[in-house]
This record gives structure tokens, C-alpha cells and sequence, in this order.
């Protein structure tokens, strides 16, 4: 994936969504307490559960990541599945009614809310495959967890970051002939731009990097190999950002995480790429300024 320049300070027409960062990334399976070990490898700590469905919130620094096993009225339509697979990224944005007014009108798909008695109504459209983009403007003086999640006792409800850890981008598989209708979406509706082919990119620098206006989140758009089946369009992987990345890699090596490492693949200074868990699970890093 490519590296970030510099944040400034954006234009309401250069940012119409009015992104303002990451507020999550949603996980969907039916093995919460596997993929719950492989976060805690990965540097995270469950802080909150939902109060009312199986919903964990896992935290490290200023990302949030949460793992969702519910299959009751109100879950995703799609059955839950074995292996980890990413179902939602909600973004921050300055006013989450008019981001989302704004996408309907540019013809994106809305998804019916089902919320239960006393929880936040946040509202969505579809993604990729079966996932869901949310739009989120609690997250200054208060947040959606104030509301819908219960803190963990005697957790530490901020657990620094390792190494200096922090969102850098999602990895998403599109179909073959895909990358220019991607590419309009996320730049029609979010104000992404298209990074050039002169970027820096991490170990895997193929396919098409659009970064969003803020500078918070990065997409890499792949399209399938020619000689490699087609496995249908989704989110694949999240990479995370990182100052130092053998560093980030000796110290994830130390709690037992393993690492890609072949001679096209293998931990250098612009990133690495974990081996995966659970049938798929992978998470790459990036290298980024401190």
C-alpha cells in the first residue's frame, strides 16, 4: 500500500463528506473468542461489549476495531461467517445525517436501520460485496460507546498503541475490469483521490491507491490475476501504519505473531505482511512518518 503525505487543512468541495478519520473497522465471525486472541497478538485489548447483541469493542492508541457474532433480528443479512471477514468501516464525518443524505442522492444504497430500544441509529449504505460504509459525528466530547457499549471492568479503556500503531488503509479485491467504476465511487461520493504510479508503496505495491481526503484512510483496489480465479469483490485485509516497521515487526514477533518471508515477501523498511490465521486472516504494515 502507498505512504500518506502530509494532512492539510481541506475544503469543504475537496472534502464533501466532511471526513474527519476513522471511528472503526467491523469484523464479522462466528469464532469471536479465535479472532479475539489474534487481535490481542496484534497489540489490541477488548475494552467494551455491547449491551445487548455479541459485540466486542477492541482498542489500541486511536483505533477501534470491533468483532460482531450476532445473528440475531437486526445483524448483517448475510449468515455469520467461519473465517474473519471485514463488514464495515465507519468513517467520521463532521455531520452524519447530511454525509449520508448526500451518498443516497448520488445513488448509493441505504441500509435499513434496526436498532433496539435506547441504542444510536448510525446511518449506513452498502459496500463492497456484503460490507457497509457508517457515517459517525459522535466522536468528540462523546461517543457511540458512550450509548450502545458497557466498559470491561477493570480494563484500561485507552491501551496505548505498539510501536506506534495506527490505521493506514484496507485492502479491497474488486472484480477483473473493476478499478475505474471503484475508483469513480469512492471519488464521487467520498472525495477520494487517486494516488500516481510514482507512489512509495509497501510490500505488495500492485493495483490502484486512493487515499481519502483527510489523509486517514488508504484503499488498494486489486484487481484478480489473470491466471487466478476470480473470488468475488470484499475488503481482504487492513494494514496498519507504522513509524518503525522491523521494529513493529521484532515486537509483534515477541507476543508471537509470524511474518510473510519468501524471497518477494519479507519484512523490509516500507512493510510486512503477517502470515494468516483462521483460514485467511492477514494484516499487513506500512511504513509511515512518525
Amino acid at each position: 500500500m502507498s505512504i500518506p503525505v502530509e494532512r492539510e487543512t481541506l475544503s469543504d468541495a475537496s472534502n464533501p463528506m466532511g471526513i474527519e478519520g476513522v471511528e472503526y473497522i467491523e469484523y464479522r465471525t462466528a469464532r469471536p473468542q479465535a479472532l479475539g486472541q489474534v487481535l490481542e497478538l496484534m497489540g489490541f485489548r477488548p475494552v467494551a461489549r455491547h449491551r445487548s447483541r455479541e459485540v466486542l469493542l477492541y482498542r489500541q492508541g486511536s483505533m477501534n476495531l470491533i468483532i460482531n457474532a450476532h445473528a440475531g433480528a437486526g445483524s448483517h443479512l448475510q449468515p455469520v461467517p467461519e473465517v474473519p471477514s471485514i463488514a464495515a468501516i465507519a468513517v467520521r464525518v463532521r455531520d452524519a445525517a447530511a454525509a449520508h443524505a448526500r451518498a443516497i442522492e448520488l445513488g448509493a444504497w441505504d441500509v435499513p436501520v434496526r436498532v433496539a430500544p435506547m441504542e444510536l441509529h448510525i446511518p449506513s449504505i452498502h459496500g463492497v460485496g456484503a460490507s457497509r460504509v457508517y457515517f459517525v459525528d459522535r466522536h468528540r466530547e462523546f461517543s457511540i460507546y458512550d450509548v450502545d457499549f458497557v466498559p470491561i471492568p477493570g480494563v484500561d479503556p485507552q491501551p496505548p498503541a505498539m510501536s506506534g500503531l495506527r490505521w493506514f488503509g484496507v485492502v479491497q479485491y474488486i472484480g477483473a475490469g473493476r478499478t475505474e467504476d471503484w475508483v469513480e465511487f469512492y471519488r464521487e461520493l467520498f472525495g477520494f483521490l487517486e494516488l500516481g504510479e510514482d507512489r512509495q508503496a509497501g510490500v505488495l505495491p500492485k493495483g490502484t491507491v486512493l487515499r481519502s481526503p483527510d489523509g486517514s484512510l488508504h484503499l488498494q483496489l486489486i484487481e484478480p490475476d489473470s491466471v487466478v480465479e476470480d473470488g468475488g469483490e470484499h475488503f481482504q485485509r487492513v494494514a496498519f501504519g507504522a513509524p518503525d516497521v522491523p521494529a513493529a515487526a521484532a515486537a509483534l514477533r515477541e507476543r508471537g505473531v509470524h511474518f510473510v518471508e519468501t524471497e518477494r515477501l519479507h519484512v523490509q523498511t516500507r512493510g510486512a505482511l503477517t502470515r494468516s490465521w483462521l483460514g485467511g486472516l492477514m494484516f499487513e504494515l506500512v511504513h509511515v512518518d512518525a
